[in-house]
């Protein structure tokens, strides 16, 4: 049933049927699938190990007039796997999604979904006030609320000739 359904979606070619010009006699690969046997080991053009390979979390981030705010959804992520720190002026952010259920990958239709380690880091455009920094998960959200810190009073220094 499977593979009528992928057939019909126009997923998989065999070398019996036709396909469209530029996918004649080619089988439907999914990038995800590309990625992974590009880097297994022992692969001639795999360049990373399977220690690094690692999702890119997508955010937004905003400001107000008194503090950055960093937003992403991390769906399936529970709070305690979640790791924010902050280094100088960079904000990072890392976590990992774990699939609750194992499923072959012949009885997938569709795999879009990433599961593993991700990360994210970002260079702060301004300086924060890290001893007042929260971070909260609500509905899949988080929200990473960095308060600017205090500008310092600009002072003038009078040069003297000598």
């Amino acid at each position: 049933m499977a593979n009528i359904l992928k057939r019909i979606a126009g997923l998989t070619f065999s070398e019996k049927e036709s396909a469209p010009e530029e996918e004649t006699n080619q089988e439907f690969t999914n990038s995800n699938e590309v990625i992974a046997s590009d880097n297994e080991e022992g692969s001639e053009n795999g360049w990373l190990d399977e220690e690094y390979e690692e999702g890119q979390l997508s955010i937004d981030v905003y400001q107000t007039p008194t503090k950055i705010v960093v937003k992403s959804t991390i769906a399936g992520v529970k709070a305690e796997d979640i790791d924010i720190s902050i280094n100088n002026d960079m904000l990072t952010i890392r976590g990992r999604r774990e699939m609750q259920e194992k499923i072959r990958e012949e009885s997938y239709l569709y795999k879009e979904c990433y599961w593993g380690s991700f990360s994210r880091s970002i260079i702060l455009p301004v300086e924060i006030d890290a001893e007042n920094i929260e971070a909260s998960l609500e509905n899949g959200v988080l929200t990473i609320s960095l308060p600017k810190a205090k500008t310092a009073k600009q002072i003038f220094i009078k040069v003297m000739e000598k």
